[in-house]
């Protein structure tokens, strides 16, 4: 395997100013370089089963097959449930104890294989297994920053002292576990990831911030990061999930999960990516580049049900996993009325740490709103002030998206609207009374998926030509393995353990996508990571579980610019029809497009490089056209020798989209078909309300009455 040209990222954590400016310039002449910068500390940091049976990948039966019953998806059976395939997880390390990395049923390690179980502090040898077949760590970045590591604080070793790491870990290629389930019995049932035969390969370079609640998040290094990704193509990964992101996007020659996975491209291995946790706001993305699967969060088919029942008698329905009760009623305050004097006045709803008034709380349920600060540190903050019960309130930016934690006193969250019921409540009665009902778990419950108010959204500001994400997959309120150093709500004073956690984020739906991927990679070990990539965006699909369009956090219609092409379907991926494949040459030939041409050593681009927005992707993103625009695609046909695919399309508002030619005609398997796609606007586009620059959205379909391969389109005028 290739390793990563040295000079084609230098990183410069702590040289003084004067010399690194000579020494960038110097190293920036070089013709090899394709950027020069510096690592910064806060760039990047993770994002954080009913899951799967939700995605029709789960078993059903008798268990047969070393725990694994005849399932009702096909893909899984014609997997192998992931045997000989190798998944690489680049997060904050593993638990490796945790039953969801035994290895009973397991297959031999592969022959491919080259990794390591690198020794260090609580870890070795041991501790990897037929499940765990390597793990090692990264953390010269961070001691060059930090100084040495804190042991308090983590462990100088793969070994997941955080909870993300193992959580993502397990959700991808997690062994089956029965009778899993959260602190108080949430979720129970068989926790598994996606592909449970798979191999698993760690790569620890997430790190706890010194003197920081490991809730705020903790945060990973540039070298670091290239170093682990280098090794992982090194060992022979085929698969990585990287549910790290970023706080706002990174360009292009400054992103380096993009450089590491432009150099994974060469070898073919598939890379998912977090799309990030920063919704609502648009042009918010992480991961943008065309060469990883960037992959939004929504919900699944499962609640978690707290009544919270107020003193006239109105029961809302909030949500949480804390095993907690009141029993009878106590007074019920909002957390702005009982501050101390000196919280400024933007604050003072929000139960900061050390913001609220014992004298005013003690004996009270607090109303505490979302918007700064983490969610469990404000149910801390309502117990150390003496509060008997919390409610989460959701902004109007959060709508009525749920949330659910393990918080450290009775607690229940509840949407905008309900939010703002018991807040008139509040005001309008002379002594407003509360209690907090156990929790239930309800499965069924519709509608699902609806996107996650905090994932990340379109459109892409690194590369507009691009539409991202790719798809969504399961992020919000997800149960899965848990590190045995770390509490449910990551608060120090937390002393409570748990073996399995329910954590939502970005994070969590990128290893079901990796997952997914791995189970493609199995049965199909010839296709690309592209074709990978376009099998789950092209049979995703835009419906919920009662047949309506997938809504966003506030019950409006969602848009491709927060699920991509749709919620992924595995089972629909392994049979596509048709695939939009692009080569390592290809990619070059993007990368020449854009403006960045020296790359590879033995690729010059041509003189005249081809049009953006003629990749071979399989969407379409049209910023700011002027009349009409042409682009061109080509596929590959994967599905049944003869066939015939016709043209259908729903174009965006205010546009006409049309293919040219509008039917295609395959006669061998492999065979490539080149069509284009024409979008103009049309004279009355603006009479529908639209400014100019806002976008409308459509898709566009090739089918042969048994696939259905279909690409979203989003285009905006002039």
């Amino acid at each position: 395997m290739k390793k990563l040209p040295i000079l084609f990222l230098f990183l410069l954590p702590l040289l003084a100013s004067c010399v690194e400016k000579q020494l960038k310039l110097y190293i920036a002449e070089l013709k090899e370089v394709v950027s020069v910068f510096k690592s910064n500390p806060r760039k990047y940091s993770v994002q954080t089963t009913r899951s799967w049976r939700f995605v029709g990948l789960e078993e059903e039966g008798d268990n047969i097959n070393h725990g694994f019953g005849e399932s009702r998806s096909d893909i899984l059976k014609r997997a192998g449930y992931g045997r000989k395939v190798i998944v690489g997880l680049i997060d904050s390390g593993v638990w490796p104890e945790s039953k969801s990395f035994r290895d009973e049923g397991m297959g031999p390690i592969p022959g491919s294989w080259k990794g390591i179980c690198q020794n260090g502090t609580d870890f070795n040898s041991s501790h990897c297994n037929k499940k765990i077949i390597g793990a090692r760590y990264y953390i010269k970045g961070f001691e060059k920053y930090y100084g040495p590591l804190n042991m308090t604080e983590d462990s100088r070793s793969p070994r997941d002292k955080d909870g993300h790491g193992t959580h993502t870990a397990s959700t991808a290629v997690g062994s089956r576990v029965k009778n899993a389930a959260t602190l108080g019995g949430f979720a129970r049932g068989t926790a598994t990831g996606g592909a449970p035969l798979a191999h698993l390969a760690i790569y620890k370079v997430c790190w706890a911030i010194p003197n920081q609640e490991k809730a705020d998040g903790n945060t990973c290094f540039e070298e670091d990061m290239l170093a682990a990704i280098d090794d992982a193509i090194g060992d022979g990964v085929h698969v990585m999930s990287i549910s790290i992101g970023t706080s706002e996007p990174a360009p292009l020659r400054e992103d380096s999960i993009a450089i590491g996975a432009f150099h994974a491209l060469q070898n073919d291995i598939v890379v998912a990516c977090c799309a990030g946790n920063e919704g609502p706001a648009p042009s918010t993305l992480s991961n943008p580049s065309p060469w990883v699967i960037t992959v939004g969060a929504s919900s699944v088919d499962r609640a978690f049900f707290a009544p919270l029942v107020l003193g006239n008698g109105m029961e809302i329905k909030g949500q949480t996993v804390t095993p907690y009760k009141l029993d009878k009623a106590y007074p019920l305050v909002f957390a702005s009325d009982v501050v101390a004097s000196n919280v400024p006045k933007n604050l003072r709803s929000q139960c900061l740490a050390n913001s609220l008034s014992p004298r005013k709380v003690k004996g009270k349920i607090v109303l505490c709103m979302r918007e700064y600060g983490t969610r469990v540190a404000k149910g801390m903050e309502v117990k150390r002030a003496g509060g008997f019960g919390f409610i989460l309130g959701n902004s109007q930016a959060n709508g009525n998206d749920l949330i659910v934690d393990a918080h450290v006193l009775p607690a229940t969250s509840v949407g905008y609207s309900d939010t703002m019921k018991i807040l008139n409540y509040i005001r309008s009665t002379k002594d407003p009374m509360a209690r907090i009902e156990l929790a239930r778990t309800v499965i069924h419950y519709r509608p699902a998926p609806v996107m996650a108010s905090f994932t990340s959204r379109g459109p892409n500001a690194i590369h507009p030509s691009i539409l991202k994400p790719d798809v969504t997959a399961p992020g919000v309120n997800i149960l899965a393995a848990w590190s045995g150093a770390t509490a449910p709500s990551k608060l120090y004073e937390d002393k409570r353990l748990v073996k399995y956690n329910i954590i939502s984020g970005t994070s969590m739906a990128c290893p079901h996508v990796a997952a997914a991927a791995a189970l493609l990679r199995a049965i199909h070990p010839e296709w690309s990571s592209a074709a990978i990539r376009s099998a789950l965006m092209t049979t995703a699909w835009m419906k919920n579980n009662m047949g309506g369009p997938i809504a966003d956090h506030s019950g409006n219609a969602a848009t491709p610019f927060q699920f991509g092409s749709g919620h992924f379907r595995p089972e629909m991926a392994a049979d596509p029809g048709l695939v939009y494949d692009a080569s390592y040459t290809d990619h070059l030939l993007y990368l020449c497009s854009y403006g960045i041409k020296n790359v590879s050593p033995k690729f010059k681009c041509p003189t005249v490089s081809p049009s953006i927005y003629n990749f071979n992707y399989p969407s379409v993103s049209l910023p700011r056209i002027n009349g009409t625009v042409t682009v061109t695609r080509t596929v590959t046909n994967v599905g049944a020798r003869s066939s015939v695919y016709f043209f259908s399309a729903r174009p965006p508002p205010g546009f006409a989209v049309k293919a040219s030619p509008g039917v295609l005609f395959f006669n061998h398997a492999g065979q490539k078909k080149s069509f284009s796609i024409t979008v103009k606007a049309r004279e009355d586009s603006m009479a529908n309300g639209r400014s100019k620059g806002e976008y409308a959205f459509g898709w566009y379909a090739w089918s042969d009455g048994h696939h259905y391969v279909r690409s979203p389109v989003a285009v905006s005028s002039a």
